[in-house]
């Protein structure tokens, strides 16, 4: 990836953070989500940002060079749980108890869309598709796909091809959250994660194709 993942603002970095420090660096990238949520990214001004974090225009530099930076930051984060993520990814049975599992894991990867919501929206637009904030969107979604088709090659059983049929799936993944946060389509939290589990647990891993009762 471009930087490692986590890494400080530019401002903040080669000096450690105190406890305060980091409150208030956690308080910018809060008003961060929500600006983003409320303006989308390229309308949202440092400005913005300040007044909803209740913090000084000379405190955010002290963080942040500008809101390109912080946005980067805010990527870093999301890149960081969703790797994490990646890597959990559990052995999937046949079963009723793979099914769960598998489900449990879909519902950790869908907490992580509804807090970075707009960052992961925004690593989808075309605008910023060719930027950095575009390639670590892309070297998450890289990542993913490798669980995945090591996944499906150990475990499918059917004959198909696991990394095609990993990118179907992280496509799906995608693009199902994508809508349901973008409030493109009226479907349940529930309903959506029974869905994703169920699709997946029966097409990859020859689960029944329903949820357990």
């Amino acid at each position: 990836m471009a930087r490692s993942i986590g890494q400080l603002g530019t401002p903040a970095q080669g000096r450690e953070l105190r406890a305060r420090g980091r409150r208030t660096m956690r308080k910018l990238l809060d008003a961060g989500v929500e600006t983003f949520a409320k303006r989308g990214y390229h309308a949202a001004r440092v400005d913005d940002i300040v007044k909803r974090a209740k913090i000084s225009h000379g405190t955010f530099y002290l963080y942040f060079a500008n809101k390109e930076e912080l946005f980067l930051t805010l990527t870093q984060e999301v890149a960081d749980e969703m790797v994490g993520l990646a890597d959990d990814f559990p052995a999937i049975e046949v079963g009723p108890k793979g099914y769960l599992e598998l489900r449990s894991w879909l519902t950790r990867l869908v907490e992580v869309y509804e807090r970075y919501g707009p960052v992961l929206r925004a690593w989808t637009e075309t605008e910023i598709g060719a930027s950095e904030f575009g390639r670590l969107g892309t070297d998450v979604w890289t990542e993913f796909s490798r669980v995945l088709i090591e996944q499906i090659r150990r475990s499918s059983t059917n004959d198909l091809d696991p990394q095609i049929a990993a990118l179907a799936v992280v496509a799906m993944i995608e693009r199902f959250n994508y809508y349901v946060l973008a409030r493109q389509v009226d479907v349940s939290r529930d309903d959506m994660l029974d869905t994703l589990a169920s699709v997946t647990h029966a097409g990859l891993f020859g689960g029944a194709n329903e949820t357990p009762g």
